[in-house]
């Protein structure tokens, strides 16, 4: 034998040993990480987590890869038919390599189809890395790699297993992955009711997602379809005169992909997340690792009702717009004077946007930068219309103001028994306005909607009956100073406490609150307490005198935990929105149930509600049974804070409570103080009366009786009776809230230290009073008896008081205070 010819086999020896001896170094790793026999066994992608509604709605989801699994027998045939035609025709014949695929590969004929089979992808999509690149080395060992696991997989699953894990896995464009996904955003359709030519157009999709998306290029995916059912044909899938029929019909797309900008709920599966984020982080998997809320395709059950929330956006929407006109025609806001004094909230808002710190990254000088912000632009801008934005040109620093002009609302609404949430609606718009306005992190002066709460804990531990006389005079807190600060809205009269809480009354409240405790701060730290420990308010709360009418800041979320003491007959319920977590087989990993205790007696609840129809009947809140379509028994509260800088409504029937507030995240913008359009009665309470009319309307709600009333205890005290309650109140005009309450900060002297407005929980032992050189107050009218009851059971003062407006005179939709 020649030389040469030993040279040439002692080489391809060589070769064929060497290729062998890399094949094993690929399967031991050395050339990167390869899955296990139970990896591949086991396969998993990233999956989407899942959102549901109470009825089962899908709301949204939460991934980095937008896929849901689903099984093949799910899957219709189109599909499966239209792949193995398309991606690998002798799919069913190998054994995870295609042998004449690879030969014409290498034999440069590439364009007639690829070596990668079926198999082949699957292991690629989802056990290797650098899936684009342009590496040749990095490239063919990786092919290497997915030959072994193809031949792996082809040992471990059937035919039927290994599409299946192809369809789930395949990316579509659009960050889309799955077979299911990719019906449900392009076409609307499960993945057993696709058709034949729309399962050409999936498939025609799979070999260049963005290239042949028929959302972004109609032209080449169509071209592509036709490919596919060339295939079919060619492959006996399809009848050719059946074929000719499909290819002559267009693509009709019924796109509509779920973001965390779209679906139902986006502010409220934004509050979801992040509860589910620290769900996540106290909970393993068998393996030991945390949940990952974006890769392991957990199953979220909430309580939302998909019909209550979409009549509490459109509420929200219907008013919110509406309002924004309202504040659009104010004289500072056409003229641009309300910014007068707060330019530098305007020039903290440049340098807090996307355009500074993008351009601050490029290099670009603070001057230059801030120049740019002088120049009109084309721009895309928040706007009430059914696209909620509209083209326009303006410049950037132009464009912050009309931005944070905006009016803001949140509104919640939920069960309060069970207190699962209905509905929650944070802001006018995510997709432009993320910040939630329901959140617990989202504190605002509640206003008067706290007197209820006062007026409790007074029925509750003090004596009083909604019938006890109270006296509407500004108080004195001795260095406190004076409650309220005006003296403006003190009619100096007595009253039923009832009619002090229809009608809003600050001087009375504030009587109230001086008679919890007469000496200094102690009444303020008991009532403290009492919103702490009883109506379960997380916020710090300094105990002020002030804050009997409201001076306080309190997210909406913990005021309706807080009142849902009323219609929950004294039980205070926490939120709930999670009903149970399921794994992505449908496991439980947890359920949830309500966390709920008894705060007061349902006595006191009781008297409260009927105090808080009576503000729905004839007070401040009126206006909701006059001026819109609602009816049965609904009680309310309204608030207004300083200045109309927050807007509040309060209201509950015995089956739904719901909690609106109104303002601009910027205080200063406002409604003018002498403008009623700013008060709660209009700028809060339409929204929960558009939400209660729908609700209303909506005979298919499930536990919505209109006829419900609240369950009056089975024993009353003798000196409470509430026949004829409502009747028996002298009617006034309220002038309570649109006076303002100040903040806390107008009723602190100086010269008081930390420690003498500490709650009662941080005081020493026998000093939760205030310090010994500190003046007692002294009534500065005449002595009065603090609790006394009036002789009858039903006091009846003698007023030449206002009658109510008949309803037919109330004009439509005007509020009261």
């Amino acid at each position: 034998m020649r030389k040469s010819v030993k040279t040439f086999w002692k080489l391809f020896f060589i070769a064929i040993g060497s290729f062998i001896l890399f094949i094993f170094l690929c399967n031991w790793g050395l050339f990167g990480e390869m899955p296990s026999i139970e990896d591949i066994q086991n396969p998993s992608a990233s999956l989407s987590s899942q959102v549901y509604a109470q009825d089962g709605t899908l709301m949204g989801k939460y991934y980095l890869e937008d896929r849901v699994n689903v099984d093949f027998k799910d899957i219709s045939p189109n599909i499966i038919h239209a792949l193995v035609a398309t991606e690998d025709q002798r799919f069913y014949d190998h054994s995870g390599i295609d042998l004449i695929s690879l030969l014409r590969a290498l034999k440069g004929l590439g364009r007639k189809g690829g070596a990668s089979t079926i198999t082949m992808q699957t292991a690629k999509n989802l056990f290797t890395e650098n899936w684009g690149t342009r590496n040749f080395l990095l490239r063919g060992i990786q092919k290497v790699k997915e030959s072994i696991i193809a031949v792996k997989l082809e040992r471990n699953f059937t035919k039927d297993e290994i599409i299946n894990l192809y369809l789930n896995t395949v990316a579509f464009g659009d960050n889309v992955f799955g077979i299911r996904n990719a019906s449900k955003t392009f076409f609307q359709k499960e993945p057993d009711r696709v058709d034949i030519n729309e399962a050409a157009v999936l498939v025609g999709m799979i070999n260049a997602p963005s290239l042949y998306n028929p959302r972004r290029n109609p032209k080449q995916a169509l071209d592509r379809r036709n490919v596919v059912i060339n295939r079919m044909i060619s492959n006996n899938y399809l009848a050719a005169n059946e074929a000719e029929k499909i290819k002559v019909q267009p693509i009709q797309m019924n796109y509509k992909k779920l973001d965390e900008t779209t679906g139902l709920g986006p502010y409220f599966r934004m509050i979801l997340g992040e509860e589910m984020k620290k769900w996540c982080k106290e909970h393993k998997k068998q393996n030991g690792d945390n949940y990952d809320l974006y890769r392991d395709g957990l199953k979220i059950y909430t309580t939302i009702n998909p019909r209550m929330q979409v009549y509490a956006e459109e509420a929200v929407a219907k008013h919110m717009s509406y309002m924004q006109k309202l504040l659009n025609q104010q004289d500072n806001i056409k003229k641009g004077t309300v910014w007068n004094g707060y330019e530098n909230v305007l020039e903290a808002a440049v340098k807090q946007s996307d355009r500074w710190r993008n351009l601050h990254k490029d290099g670009m000088k603070d001057d230059d930068i801030r120049q740019t912000f002088n120049t009109p632009i084309h721009m895309k801008v928040f706007a009430w219309n059914n696209n909620r934005e509209k083209d326009t040109v303006m410049t950037p620093f132009d464009s912050i103001k009309y931005t944070k002009q905006m009016m803001q609302a949140g509104f919640m609404v939920m069960d309060p028994l069970s207190g699962e949430v209905r509905a929650w609606v944070g802001g006018i718009d995510f997709k432009t306005y993320k910040y939630d306005h329901v959140n617990y992190n989202t504190k605002r002066q509640v206003g008067s909607t706290i007197k209820p709460l006062l007026y409790s804990l007074a029925i509750e531990e003090a004596g009083f009956t909604p019938n006890t006389i109270v006296y509407d005079e500004q108080q004195s807190f001795g260095p406190y100073g004076m409650v309220p600060a005006t003296s403006k809205s003190c009619s100096g009269a007595p009253m039923p406490m009832a009619e002090a809480l229809a009608f809003s009354k600050n001087c009375a409240t504030a009587y109230i609150m001086k008679q919890l405790d007469g000496k200094g701060n102690n009444a303020a730290i008991r009532f403290v307490d009492f919103l702490k420990n009883k109506c379960a308010l997380q916020t710090k709360l300094e105990p002020h005198p002030s804050i009997a009418i409201g001076s306080c800041e309190i997210s909406l979320y913990e005021m309706m935990q807080a009142y849902s003491m009323f219609p929950g007959r004294g039980f205070n319920v926490k939120p709930l929105f999670i009903t149970r977590i399921e794994d992505k087989n449908g496991n439980t990993l947890s359920t949830f149930e309500r966390q709920h205790k008894e705060v007061i007696s349902d006595v006191t609840a009781y008297s409260v509600i009927k105090m808080m129809q009576g503000t729905v009947e004839f007070g401040t809140a009126r206006a909701l049974k006059m001026a819109y379509d609602v009816t049965g028994e609904i009680a309310g509260k309204t608030g207004t804070t300083n200045d109309n800088s927050d807007a509040w409504f309060m209201g509950y029937t015995p089956q739904l409570l719901g909690g609106a507030w109104v303002g601009c995240d910027d205080r200063f913008i406002r409604f003018n103080s002498a403008d009623y359009n700013g008060q709660g009665s209009r700028a809060a309470m339409p929204i929960w009366a558009y939400f209660y009319e729908k609700v209303l309307q909506d005979k298919s709600l499930l536990g919505i009786d209109p006829n419900a009333t609240f369950t009056k205890p089975d024993i009353m005290p003798n000196d409470i009776n509430f026949d004829n309650f409502n009747t028996t109140i002298p009617i006034t005009n309220g002038e309570g809230e649109e006076i303002g309450n100040g903040s806390a900060q107008d009723y602190v002297p100086a010269d008081i230290k930390p420690e003498d407005i500490a709650p009662e929980s941080q005081l020493p032992v026998n000093e939760n009073k205030l310090p010994e050189n500190n003046p007692i107050e002294t009534k500065p009218k005449e002595n009065k008896p603090p609790v006394k009851q009036p002789d009858s059971k039903n006091a009846v003062l003698p007023t030449n008081k206002q009658q109510p407006v008949p309803k037919a005179t109330m004009p439509k939709k005007q509020g009261g205070k």
